[in-house]
Order: structure tokens, then C-alpha cells, then sequence
């Protein structure tokens, strides 16, 4: 594979290790299960760890359940199994959104999978260890693609 093509909505910093998801409209199970997919294919290609901002501030609407929130949280501490410690934060203005996310901390506490919700970007790019620039949507397009780190790990190096 000498191309990954991430989402829209998905952003890799690699100089700062960082997965940024923007869910924008509806929230459901389409869409994480879609983010988990690219988290899984960028654990395999890279073989090293990294953090994740999800940013649901875009997200009008939420159509996901507790249950499913479950076996999210479960299946991604199973599949991490006991790789480095990485942190998600997860920046929720919704109530709803808000809940699943601390059900996704409680269920992958005790994992290498450290999760915390936060209300305020500083807050959580502070705890990410990140310039808050950097979380903010006008950051988008910087060192986004991964074809300059999956080159150099194949040795090959086309312009």
C-alpha cells in the first residue's frame, strides 16, 4: 500500500502522532464505524502509536445507543490489546454525545486506551499535549497525508 486516502472528515498529523476525526451531520454507526476502520488500517500501516481528537462540535445529530457504545468500546480494547498507551479526547458540546463518550472511558479503563471527554479544545489539547492551533478546523491540510511516512518505510520515494 503506497497511498492511503483518509476521509473528508479525517485528518493525520504525523508530526505530532495525531488522528483528528470531524464528524459533521449525522453521528451514527455508519460514521464510527467508518472511523474505526481508518484507525485500524493506520495501526497496521504505521506500527507505531498515535493519539486521537474526535471533534463532534460539527455533529448535529446523534443516532448511536449504550449498547452499541459497548461493544465499540469493548472491540477496541480487545483489538489494542496491549500496544503503548495512546489518549483519545473527545470534544463534546452535546449532552448525548457526551455520555457515550464517558462510556467509552469507563469501558477501555485498565487498557492502554486512555479516554476523557472534554467541553473545552484548550483543555483537551492541553492533555493531547498539542498546540490548540492545531485541533482547531482552520489547521486542516497540514501535514495531513501519510504517502511521505508509508513511502519511507517501502524506500520508495515518487513525486
Amino acid at each position: 500500500m503506497n497511498k492511503m486516502i483518509l476521509p473528508p472528515d479525517v485528518e493525520f498529523h504525523e508530526d505530532i502522532s495525531l488522528l483528528i476525526h470531524r464528524p459533521r451531520g449525522l453521528l451514527n454507526r455508519a460514521a464510527i464505524n467508518k472511523i474505526i476502520s481508518v484507525i485500524g488500517e493506520l495501526e497496521f500501516t504505521l506500527k507505531k502509536p498515535f493519539n486521537r481528537f474526535l471533534d463532534t462540535v460539527a455533529a448535529d445529530a446523534v443516532d448511536l445507543n449504550l449498547e452499541y457504545i459497548r461493544r465499540v468500546s469493548l472491540y477496541r480494547r480487545r483489538v489494542y490489546g496491549n500496544r503503548p498507551p495512546i489518549k483519545t479526547a473527545i470534544l463534546a458540546t452535546d449532552s448525548t454525545v457526551a455520555e457515550y463518550g464517558r462510556l467509552h472511558a469507563s469501558l477501555t479503563q485498565g487498557s492502554p486506551i486512555n479516554v476523557r471527554v472534554f467541553q473545552d479544545r484548550k483543555e483537551a489539547a492541553k492533555w493531547l499535549s498539542v498546540p490548540v492551533e492545531r485541533l482547531t478546523a482552520e489547521a486542516a491540510g497540514s501535514e495531513t497525508t501519510l504517502d511521505k511516512s508509508i513511502k519511507k518505510r517501502k524506500g520508495t520515494s515518487r513525486q
